[in-house]
């Protein structure tokens, strides 16, 4: 099993290096048209072809990167430190504030979080058009559920009673908190909700894009110079009436496959032994 969990974090690192280096090379405009390369497909026009307007489609590829990368990472990291925050405070046993996090995650979850997404989006200033906001707005709405599966792992190993007995055995409390409670037992909780919401985020992102490129209007979450995965499988949807551009459609299907590959492969990587 250690050797199966080594594998799936190298994929899980793999895959976000990948992201990470096509978000820092991502181009800030997009190359001219050039129409005599229009619709070119991977084998015309190494590696991934062009659009109808001869644009490389691996540039689309990498501002998608930039777009999506940074916001979804930021929103992992956040649910996971609130989960494991909540299971540290049900593991040391301090009733007043777990309460208070009980009643708060109560009253976050019952929120309507699509609806309360949208609000957020559409109050942003235009200054602020980016996915930053709207992720960091994702991760609070999708926090409670993480907090409550981490606050009820430390209470199956047995809450206050757990650290008073690793500390009887004389291990320090920062040991006892850092390593047995979080990195023992709360790792496989914390890591699996951070790799689903980062996911959720980048899922997020293409379907307001995608809606914003549909109807023709401004994205919500990139300004007009960028353009989002959403383009590469608005551009794959005009190949099934007739448009030569099969190519975007599996570039755009493979880039989330990525996306819920890297999602999956972290998750089994910290997975408990």
């Amino acid at each position: 099993m250690r050797r199966g969990a080594g594998g799936w974090l190298l994929l899980a690192v793999a895959l976000l290096g990948a992201l990470l280096a096509a978000a820092a090379l991502a181009p800030e405009h997009l190359g001219a048209p050039r129409p005599e390369l229009a619709a070119l497909g991977p084998w015309q026009a190494p590696p991934f072809g062009t659009d109808e307007r001869g644009i490389p489609l691996h540039q689309i590829a990498m501002q998608g990167a930039r777009v999506v990368t940074l916001p979804a990472l930021g929103a992992g990291v956040l649910v996971a430190l609130l989960a494991a925050a909540a299971g540290l405070v049900r593991a040391a046993g301090l009733g007043v504030v777990d309460g208070a996090l009980q009643a708060l995650t109560e009253i976050v979850g019952s929120l309507p979080r699509m609806v309360v997404l949208l609000v957020v989006a559409l109050m942003l200033p235009p200054a602020w058009k980016t996915l930053g906001p709207i992720a960091l707005a994702w991760a609070l709405l999708a926090a409670p559920g993480a907090m409550d599966e981490a606050a009820s792992t430390a209470g199956r190993l047995g809450g206050a009673r757990f650290v008073e007995a690793l500390r009887a055995h004389g291990f320090s409390a920062p040991r006892v908190y850092l390593y047995h409670v979080t990195w023992l037992n709360l790792r496989p909780v914390v890591l699996r909700q951070a790799a689903e919401v980062a996911m959720q985020v980048v899922f997020l992102e293409i379907a307001l894009s995608y809606l914003a490129v549909s109807r023709n209007e401004p994205a919500l979450t990139h300004s007009d110079a960028v353009h989002s995965w959403a383009t590469l499988l608005y551009l794959g949807y005009t190949a099934l009436v007739g448009e030569p551009l099969g190519h975007a459609l599996v570039l755009g299907l493979l880039l989330v496959g990525a996306v819920a590959l890297a999602a999956q492969a972290a998750r089994l990587a910290a997975r408990a032994r």
